[in-house]
């Protein structure tokens, strides 16, 4: 039987990156974006979107194999972010994922797989990133609540990246040798560790956050430290 992948923010970045690697393994994949050209166009902050494509999913396959909670909730930070603003950045990041899940909880096949993508703003913080940081680190912890809840029935976890270029510029200069591996990151980097996760070779693994950042996190920082500087 055909296996099926649902994809939140399939449309750009690293959600069109997963949905290419799984359809190059066989698989039917489900992807959803606020822009056009998805299987479903909507927006994921709105409950009744996400119900009407859960519908449509079930409806095509009856069926879910893998879903990826992928849609970015938007930035703003705290001089800016109305009220509004920060509810709806929670609604996407992490109301969204945990409802969208809780809607396929039916029709999930034996060996599901949820995989949800914080990122490495869920530990470290630039200024001024409120909604998004926020909606991130609720999504890493809302991954290990999923995966207890729903031991035995599915293996839920997340994935922290960290710099995804993933407007196909090119870094060189400071930008790549900051990070320790030499390069900002890709959406394949993403969609391969995506792809792994959801196999049955990560079978033994659930619960877990896995930060993908070329080891920036790692990295330790002092003024004057390996040409970095602080100007207050």
């Amino acid at each position: 039987m055909e296996k099926v992948a649902v994809i939140t923010g399939g449309g750009h970045g690293i959600g069109k990156a997963a949905a290419e690697a799984f359809r190059r393994e066989g698989m039917a994949v489900c992807t959803a974006d606020i822009l056009p050209g998805c299987s479903f166009t909507g927006d994921i902050g709105r409950r009744e979107d996400l119900e009407a494509f859960a519908r449509q999913v079930t409806a095509l396959y009856g069926r879910v194999d893998v879903l990826v909670n992928n849609a970015p909730p938007p930035m703003k930070g705290i001089d800016e972010c109305s009220y509004e603003d920060f509810q709806y950045a929670l609604a996407v990041g992490v109301t969204a994922p945990f409802y969208l899940t809780r809607l396929f909880l039916p029709v999930f096949a034996p060996g599901a797989s949820v995989i949800n993508i914080s990122s490495s703003r869920d530990r470290m913080s630039q200024a001024q990133t409120e909604s998004y940081t926020a909606a991130k680190g609720g999504i890493s912890a809302l991954t290990h609540a999923m995966a207890v809840s729903l031991a035995g029935r599915v293996r839920v976890n997340s994935i922290s990246p960290g710099w995804i270029e993933t407007r196909g510029a090119e870094h060189d200069g400071p930008d790549a040798l900051q990070q320790p591996v030499g390069r900002v990151g890709r959406p394949e980097d993403i969609a391969e560790l995506i792809l792994f996760l959801a196999g049955d070779k990560a079978g033994f693994i659930t619960g877990e956050n896995i930060c993908v950042d070329g080891g920036m996190t790692k990295l330790m920082i002092y003024h004057g430290d390996a040409g970095w500087t602080y100007s207050p």
